[in-house]
């Protein structure tokens, strides 16, 4: 049956993809004013959006022209209802309005003056219709955005740069609408890690949260169009330069990951071609091929973030607990997957080493333990946020001679101290690391653990830092490396980027344990 004109446009006017192909106009790689028909992740992202939603890109993803897209629809389908577009500079703000008030612009109004609501008001700041909904947008800095209003629609666009992201996040959270068609939307490429929007997506991807997170990786299908006329240039000098195109068998070993994730020959010869004038990190930064990637900042970083995200795309999952559960000691087998994550079991006649570092255990920082072979491998790792100090010194001593007897370089300070009186008086745990010092009197005098001081917690990072870039050690443990992601020197002091939530002291426990293998001391009997 075929259907009339009326019908044809309440069909229309109730989906938004024919909404756009029919009516919304945009302008092309071309410079042409073209129909905006949505592209295969445009469509996802539309179709799967809920209430609150998060969206890490690459460059050039079109979530922006989405949003805005999406955004005039309701308008202009929902009367009396008002929208908020957020972006973090003026100039930003201006370019996002200005693409949204010329998709009003060339709406078929003449063709249907009783479909399109006409316009009212345009000015800088905001597009009022005549069917009294009003499309604001602002500049994120100014404290009271979104208050005083209550919003169906509110898009963030490059949330990770504004200066006050908790705060302008809350305020637009408490003037969104409270109807069940209400969306609220942060679209932005990533800036760094340790801020409010690393978290919150983060939190997201891992399904914490109540938002929903979105990440489309530089490969995905949109870009085979959007890029064609890049992806011709690169394919002609891959031939140039290499002399053949590129082929399945001629691939490195990242790019064999990144081909069996889908990145096909011509997005790779791409690659190829912008790493000739860019750093692999800057790379990940603008064109992630996984969210972690995007984070990707070296600044003020302290580990090589292109080596630590490497090493996470490939670490060991940990030991089955049925695997190792009938081995290990009773004492250890109920943190066993949770706190206590193993990736090797011990072997005979050979050396392990441990790095230990000690938290109050009230719920904040955690208590730790990092222990690796003679070879730099880490075979297992402990961390637990509430427990007390004399409950760690049992499992400190349980693990440790568990793994033959491991020589321990433990941090004193703090509760430290107590930790090492109880694994020496109590425990009777001789093989524990001694660090040299001066007394009142000049004398050299050996002291237990590892005193950490301004200068010493150089020592200690700077050293596991070119442990761990020059390949020396292998770490398994994955939140050891984000905390490494996160682990940053600021005005000569060391320490993660900051945040309630951002820790460092599984990255302390690894930098201990490189000291204990240095220091290759063994104050026990082998047999013992």
């Amino acid at each position: 049956m075929r259907l009339t004109k009326k019908q044809k446009i309440e069909k229309i006017l109730g989906d938004f993809k024919l909404f756009a192909k029919n009516f919304i106009k945009i302008v092309d790689n071309n410079g042409d004013l073209v129909p905006f028909v949505l592209n295969e992740q445009q469509e996802e992202f539309i179709n799967g959006m809920t209430k609150f939603n998060i969206i890490a890109k690459a460059r050039q993803g079109g979530f922006s022209t989405v949003a805005l897209a999406f955004c005039l629809f309701s308008a202009c389908v929902k009367s009396n209802t008002k929208y908020l577009i957020v972006s973090y500079k003026s100039d930003s703000s201006k370019e996002l309005f200005e693409r949204l008030k010329m998709m009003n612009y060339h709406l078929p109004r003449e063709k249907f003056p009783d479909v399109f609501p006409d316009t009212k008001r345009d000015n800088r700041d905001e597009l009022l219709l005549s069917n009294g909904s009003l499309i604001r947008c602002v500049v994120a800095g100014n404290k009271d955005v979104g208050r005083g209003s209550t919003f169906e629609w509110i898009h963030l666009s490059e949330y990770a740069f504004y200066d006050n992201q908790e705060k302008t996040l809350l305020s637009c959270e408490q003037s969104l609408a409270k109807s069940p068609t209400s969306r609220l939307v942060i679209e932005t490429t990533s800036n760094g890690v340790g801020n409010n929007y690393f978290k919150l997506f983060m939190s997201a991807y891992k399904g914490n949260s109540k938002y929903k997170a979105f990440f489309v990786p530089f490969f995905a299908d949109l870009y085979k169009k959007q890029f064609k006329a890049d992806h011709d240039e690169a394919e002609r000098w891959h031939k140039a330069y290499y002399g053949k195109r590129l082929m399945e068998k001629d691939l490195e070993e990242d790019e064999r990951t990144l081909f069996k994730m889908g990145a096909n020959l011509r997005f790779l010869m791409w690659r190829r071609w912008k790493l000739m004038d860019m750093q692999l990190e800057e790379f990940y930064q603008e064109y992630p091929s996984n969210p972690m990637e995007s984070f990707i900042s070296s600044g003020e970083s302290v580990f090589n973030p292109a080596l630590v995200l490497e090493r996470i795309k490939y670490i060991l999952s940990p030991l089955p607990k049925k695997e190792v559960e009938n081995d290990i000691p009773q004492e250890l087998r109920r943190y066993l997957g949770k706190q206590l994550f193993i990736y090797h079991l011990p072997k005979s006649n050979k050396r392990y080493f441990g790095g230990v570092d000690t938290a109050t255990g009230g719920g904040g920082d955690s208590s730790t333990i990092t222990i690796i072979n003679s070879d730099g491998e880490e075979v297992c790792t402990f961390v637990h946020n509430k427990v007390p100090v004399y409950e760690f010194a049992e499992i400190v001593n349980t693990l440790g001679k568990y793994y033959n007897y491991a020589f321990l370089c433990i941090e004193r300070n703090n509760v430290g101290t107590p930790l090492l009186e109880r694994l020496r008086k109590e425990k009777g745990y001789m093989n524990l690391y001694k660090q040299k010092i001066f007394n009142q009197r000049g004398q050299k005098v050996m002291q237990l653990g590892w005193q950490t001081s301004s200068t010493t917690k150089s020592i200690l990072i700077q050293d596991y830092k070119e442990i761990f870039e020059k390949g020396l050690i292998l770490i398994h443990t994955k939140e050891i490396l984000e905390q490494m992601q996160i682990y940053v020197e600021k005005d000569k002091k060391y320490g993660n980027k900051g945040g309630n939530e951002n820790h460092d002291d599984l990255v302390i426990s690894a930098a201990l344990s490189v000291q204990a293998m240095k220091a290759n001391k063994w104050y026990v009997d082998e047999t013992t």
